[in-house]
């Protein structure tokens, strides 16, 4: 059996977000709809599959790793993250397929026959937010990673959907270090707290700031969770800074990280981002990590379409893990034809895009696109959490003043966007 690397074919796809994604994804992540496909056909005529967000995975494809693996025997190369997402992930897929087995048993010994998995989103109006809520339910899931954002009224708004969300309805708030230090986090945090249905807390300051996460955690009977690489890993298990992990990596990186926090006794998730394709790979690494006990983000809600025929139906917030070959989902080639490109650049920032931030004293800040707004608020140069603050999107209504509150936007500064 010849698994020699014959050809590799990328092709990058702009898959559509859903109504209530898309009309809030506009306003920081609009680039998360393109996605590069890799196709990797062994010398024995197999073709293996892969993903790549290219502005957002942890590693991209490039030129170069392309040329390194042509003709390389896949079982020798696979094992290399610097390869990048799609491209490995089309390895794995291939030399599963070739032996006629699940990507899982490449893994590791197997340890459970489904895994749990979360909706998400990101920081929206209530009422959109809502409407995200019980599509979620509809579809299967019982938890929902939430973007935390000071510029909406966040207490107000997880008040009114833990009122409408059954019981056993979880939900994680994603703060993206947004309460900035421990002293806006304690008020902060506790205020959340009295909501039963709010399990955890990602990343509420600044990760490098281990003392101030340490006494966060001590005020908190909310686990709090953090992204592996800040502090290092071995920093933040010696000082026993949370209660679990954020994992976002290749392979090889995925089951090390893996290994060192389950001998901790500590928990994780898996935030491999993509559509149905990514998803699936995640799910294989579930079935092998006894400690992935939190639900996995793959973020292929999102989509229209998860450009997979056989996606698996989330029951009780468990998706079950593939047994077919490799990935086990196949591609929809009707979808990939229908939202293939050419390759483009990053989308960022939105043109014509004016975003205003409403504060309870009557104040009024204008933006053009969210790496401007961003800054403002990490580095607390706007009010942490205010009660009353409500963001929205000004319609171009063609009048003069709209056009000047947009180009007097567009002359504050940006920056580049932070991880998810």
């Amino acid at each position: 059996m010849n698994l020699s690397i014959k050809h590799i074919e990328r092709i990058w796809l702009d898959v559509p977000f859903r109504e209530v994604p898309a009309r809030n994804m506009i306003r920081e992540l609009p680039h998360w709809t393109l996605s590069e496909l890799c196709h990797v056909t062994l010398e024995n005529g197999v073709t293996g599959i892969g993903e790549t967000m290219p502005y957002y995975t942890w590693g991209e494809v490039t030129d170069e790793s392309v040329k390194r693996a042509m003709g390389k025997v896949a079982t020798e190369i696979m094992w290399d993250d610097t390869l990048g997402a799609g491209l490995q992930m089309a390895l794995f897929d291939a030399v599963a397929k070739s032996n006629e087995i699940p990507i899982h048993h490449l893994l590791g010994e197997q340890v459970r026959q489904d895994a749990p998995v979360s909706w998400w989103s990101i920081e929206m109006c209530l009422e959109d937010w809502l409407l995200e809520c019980r599509e979620a339910l509809a579809q299967g899931y019982v938890s929902y990673k939430y973007k935390a954002r000071p510029w909406f009224d966040l207490v107000d708004q997880v008040r009114t959907v833990t009122k409408e969300m059954p019981p056993h309805f979880e939900i994680d708030l994603d703060f993206n270090t947004m309460c900035c230090d421990s002293a806006h986090g304690v008020r902060v945090l506790k205020e959340l707290e009295r909501f039963h249905q709010i399990k955890i807390f990602e990343s509420p300051i600044p990760q490098g700031d281990v003392a101030g996460n340490k006494y966060l955690r001590s005020q908190t009977h909310v686990p709090i969770a953090m992204h592996v690489g800040n502090p290092p890993l071995t920093t933040a298990l010696q000082e026993d800074v949370c209660d679990g992990f954020v994992i976002c990596a290749g392979a090889s990186a995925i089951l090390h990280q893996a290994r060192c926090i389950s001998e901790a006794n500590k928990v994780f998730w898996l935030q491999l981002v993509g559509t149905g394709i990514t998803a699936a790979w995640s799910t294989h690494f579930a079935a092998v990590s006894s400690h992935v006990r939190w639900p996995a983000v793959t973020c292929d809600n999102l989509y229209q379409h998860r450009v997979v025929q056989n996606a698996p139906v989330v029951t009780n917030g468990l998706v079950p893990v593939p047994q077919a070959p490799g990935l086990g989902v196949e591609i929809d080639p009707d979808a990939v034809e229908r939202f293939r490109i050419e390759p483009v650049k990053k989308p960022y920032p939105h043109p014509d895009l004016l975003i205003r931030v409403s504060w309870p004293s009557g104040a009024e800040d204008f933006y053009a696109h969210g790496l401007q707004y961003w800054d403002d608020f990490t580095a607390a140069r706007k009010p942490v959490f205010s009660p009353g603050v409500h963001m929205e999107i000004v319609p171009d209504d063609g009048t003069d003043h709209w056009r000047t509150l947009y180009n007097e936007a567009l002359k504050k500064p940006s920056w580049e966007p932070r991880d998810n």
